[in-house]
């Protein structure tokens, strides 16, 4: 009986003792909570009261550094010279420098030296890049002028070479007209022959034996000498050419059908030339026959007989 006794309050002791351990461990527990969140209140306050760290204002710094080089970069860019490629792969460094600090949580004093190091590089490499944009720009507007004085040049020198090419033309011209011969006096008339050879000139279609035309080439100094060649056209009252009725073809696309030539030896002054169309013993009708005299295509004048 005494043991069961003695048992029961042994452990009602132990459940007193576990209690306020329990409790003890607790009220330790809430004091160290306390003690932390104390010391993080006094913290925040001194953060407060001190500001951000040096570092921390140098990475602001060196971001706006960069931020206001990237709009020089795009700047320069807009110039569009040959080094806009090179000015391009440069503003990637920016950026990409840009994003690393951006990135960067509380950097070391190490890093910010670094960071200002490649902003130095980068702003060196931009001003020498805009000496050179200056450098070509100047070169490109002295190429200008200089190309503009030269087109200057060429188009006076293109207009006297034309206004020389027009005199020229003119002349070319002036002198193949004046070497040109020039014909007069055309005439054509019927003869008949009698039997001595005497040739007389006749109206009756019935008499008439051959078609004689003349006319006179008049003196040209400046025209070709040596042998000139005239092509007679005789027409009947149908219109249908008499003689040899021969085309000849010119070097313009032009041709001609003649009755027959008239070759002379031209030396440079007057002379009277004759061509005769026989009859072939085919009798001239009655009517009237026209006759056109041709240098080349080139008619010169006109006659007509009429036969009754």
């Amino acid at each position: 009986m005494k043991k069961n006794y003695t048992n029961e309050w042994l452990r009602a002791f132990l459940a007193i003792f576990f209690i306020l351990g329990i409790g003890a461990t607790f009220f330790l527990f809430s004091n160290e909570l306390k003690e932390s969140a104390e010391k993080a209140k006094i913290i925040t306050k001194k953060s407060e009261l001190t500001g951000p760290s040096n570092e921390t204002i140098a990475q602001k710094s060196i971001l706006d550094s960069l931020n206001i080089l990237k709009l020089e970069y795009d700047v320069a860019l807009l110039e569009k010279t040959s080094l806009s490629e090179q000015l391009e792969l440069e503003r990637k460094n920016v950026q990409n420098l840009m994003e690393i600090i951006k990135v960067s949580k509380n950097p070391s004093i190490v890093q910010i030296q670094i960071y200002r190091k490649q902003l130095l590089d980068l702003k060196t490499a931009l001003a020498a890049k805009i000496v050179e944009i200056k450098n070509l720009k100047s070169q490109n507007k002295s190429l200008l002028t200089e190309i503009e004085s030269q087109n200057v040049v060429m188009y006076k020198q293109k207009t006297e070479n034309d206004t020389l090419l027009l005199h020229q033309k003119k002349l070319e011209l002036a002198i193949k007209d004046a070497a040109k011969l020039s014909l007069s006096n055309f005439k054509v008339a019927a003869f008949r022959e009698k039997k001595s050879g005497k040739e007389l000139e006749t109206e009756k279609a019935r008499n008439a034996q051959k078609l004689k035309v003349s006319f006179s080439v008049n003196g040209n100094s400046i025209a070709k000498t040596g042998k000139r060649v005239f092509y007679i056209q005789v027409l009947d009252q149908k219109n249908t050419v008499l003689g040899e009725n021969k085309l000849i073809e010119f070097e313009n696309d032009k041709a001609l059908v003649y009755s027959f030539i008239v070759a002379v030896d031209f030396q440079g002054k007057p002379l009277n030339a004759y061509g005769v169309l026989n009859s072939d013993g085919n009798e001239f009708k009655k009517g009237t026959y026209f006759v056109n005299f041709f240098d080349k295509q080139e008619i010169m004048g006109s006659a007509s007989v009429t036969l009754e």
